[in-house]
């Protein structure tokens, strides 16, 4: 469109100098004050994962090494609840927010199974109260970060701040058509749709960076967090 914009000034002899600010004002301020925005949501969001994967790590390691007397069934058990609720998160924020209801409620019930483990298996075998009342403050830190990092997936970057910049990313293009024109007079003739062509590439690039660091979990983009429940489960094996 940028192309033919530029073709139809330069056949009617349609020129004019518009000023270059009107593009960093409308389009590349916007995208870019979005991207920083969307890049810090992702690097919080990837704290909160590691923070639930450690504590989890942690209550493990308290159900292998602070009781007098544990055995695989109880490592088995832990290995398992762990594995299925980092499982559960990458089933809901791999779905859309309409559906975040009915995962939502598959993620909790994995931490009640936790606590339950907790006190059952761990304080039900002779680990003393105080270690047990520090896995629970690893549960519940386990608890805060999937809330946070549920919010994450849950609110977006400001939807109007998005919407205005695909506005002008689209419109701006051809709207400058008499600008290229009017530039295209000192180029060879081989050169007159370069300035349109790279333009439209530029701005369209940015808004894609924006648009795939805008929800981190919907693997679109190589920039997205991978939650590796298999992974996560096989290394609690390791000593």
């Amino acid at each position: 469109m940028a192309v033919l914009s530029t073709y139809l000034c330069r056949k009617f002899d349609l020129t004019a100098e518009f000023p270059m600010t009107l593009i960093a004002t409308a389009v590349v301020f916007p995208i870019v004050f979005s991207i920083g925005g969307a890049y810090k949501r992702r690097e919080n969001a990837l704290a909160k994962y590691s923070s639930i994967k450690a504590h989890g790590r942690a209550i493990y390691f308290a159900s292998r090494d602070w009781l007098e007397n544990t055995d695989d069934q109880i490592l088995d058990k832990g290995r398992r609840l762990l594995g299925e609720l980092l499982n559960g998160c990458r089933t809901l924020f791999l779905h859309p927010i309409s559906e975040m209801t009915k995962h939502e409620e598959n993620v909790y019930r994995k931490f009640s199974e936790l606590s339950a483990f907790i006190k059952d298996d761990l304080r039900g075998n002779g680990l003393p109260s105080g270690e047990t009342s520090r896995c629970n403050q690893f549960l519940s830190k386990m608890i805060v970060a999937f809330e946070d990092v549920k919010h994450i997936y849950q609110y977006r970057t400001p939807r109007t701040l998005s919407a205005f910049s695909d506005l002008f990313v689209t419109i701006l293009p051809v709207l400058y058509g008499p600008y290229f024109a009017a530039v295209s007079e000192d180029y060879a003739p081989s050169l007159v749709y370069v300035l349109p062509v790279m333009f439209t590439m530029i701005l369209v690039s940015l808004d894609n960076i924006q648009e795939h660091l805008e929800n981190p979990f919907d693997q679109i983009g190589a920039d997205d967090i991978h939650i590796n429940a298999e992974k996560y489960v096989d290394q609690l094996g390791l000593k």
